[in-house]
C-alpha cells in the first residue's frame, strides 16, 4: 500500500505543481487560500495523528525532538527564503531571487518530510492521513517552485525541476521503508526523526496562518473558511480509526 501512496503523492505534486505552467490567472489570493487550507490540514494531522503516535512510541523524549524540529525548520527557512509557506523573503531592493538556494533548502525539507512516510504506525488511519497532509502541503509548494523556475528558464526546464522536486519526498519514504526493515538503527533513527519533522510542520503551518492572506496579516473571512475546511477534513480522518 505504501508504494501506491508514494506514486499517488508524486502524481499529485507533479501534476498540481505544473498547473502554473499551463494555466494563467492564478492570482495571489487563490494561492493564499490554498496555503491556508494546506497549512491547517497539515497542522491538524500533526496534532491528531503524528504526535500521539510518536509520544506513545518514544515517550517524553518526543517533546525535545519536537522542539529541535521547530528550530531546524527555522534554519531551513534561511535557505528557502520562506517559499514553503508562500513567501520569498528577499530584500525589496534586491531583484535577484536566489533560485539555487531556494531549491536546495526545499529539497532538504522535502526529503525530511518523506522520512515519516516510511514508518509503520500503530493506528490504521495515521498513514493515509499523513500522506494526504503531505500532498496538500506539497501541492502549493510545487506550484510556487514552477512559478519561480518559469521566470528564470524555459517551460521544459521548469517541468524537469518540478518532476525532480516531486520525486524527492516519495523517494525518501521508500528509502526509509527499505532501510528501516533491513537495519534496526535506521528504524530507530526514523522514529526519532518523526517528531523533528512534526516540529517543522508546526512551524510551517503556524507561519502560514500569520503571514499569508493580507499585507496586515489579518484573517479575512475567506481565509477563515479555508482554515476551517482544512481542520474539518483533518478531524474527519479520525473516523477512519
Amino acid at each position: 500500500m505504501q508504494l501506491a501512496y508514494n506514486i499517488l503523492l508524486f502524481v499529485i505534486t507533479f501534476v498540481g505543481g505544473s498547473i502554473p505552467l499551463w494555466v494563467k490567472g492564478l492570482n495571489d489570493n487563490r494561492m493564499h487560500y490554498l496555503l491556508a487550507f494546506s497549512g491547517s490540514f497539515l497542522l491538524s494531522i500533526t496534532f491528531l495523528h503524528l504526535l500521539p503516535e510518536t509520544f506513545e512510541e518514544i515517550g517524553g523524549k518526543a517533546g525535545f525532538f519536537l522542539l529541535v524540529g521547530f528550530f531546524v525548520q527555522l534554519l531551513i527557512q534561511r535557505i528557502t527564503h520562506g517559499i514553503e509557506h508562500g513567501h520569498v523573503h528577499v530584500h525589496t531592493h534586491d531583484h535577484h531571487i536566489p533560485l539555487k538556494s531556494i531549491l536546495l533548502g526545499l529539497s532538504i525539507h522535502a526529503f525530511m518530510e518523506g522520512l515519516p512516510l516510511g514508518f509503520n504506525y500503530r493506528l490504521e488511519a495515521t498513514e493515509p492521513s499523513l500522506y494526504l497532509a503531505v500532498a496538500a502541503h506539497k501541492l502549493p509548494e510545487a506550484m510556487l517552485v514552477a512559478t519561480l523556475v518559469a521566470g528564470n528558464g524555459s517551460k521544459v526546464k521548469s517541468l524537469l525541476i518540478v518532476f525532480l522536486f516531486s520525486a524527492i519526498t516519495p523517494f525518501a519514504g521508500i528509502m526509509a521503508t527499505l532501510l528501516g526493515t533491513s537495519y534496526h538503527f535506521v528504524a530507530n533513527a526514523v522514529m526519532a526523526l518523526i517528531p523533528i519533522v512534526a516540529g517543522a510542520f508546526i512551524h510551517i503551518a503556524t507561519t502560514i496562518f500569520f503571514e499569508s492572506g493580507t499585507k496586515q496579516h489579518m484573517l479575512t473571512w475567506q481565509k477563515v473558511i479555508a482554515i476551517l475546511l482544512g481542520v474539518s477534513i483533518g478531524l474527519a480522518t479520525l473516523v477512519l480509526e
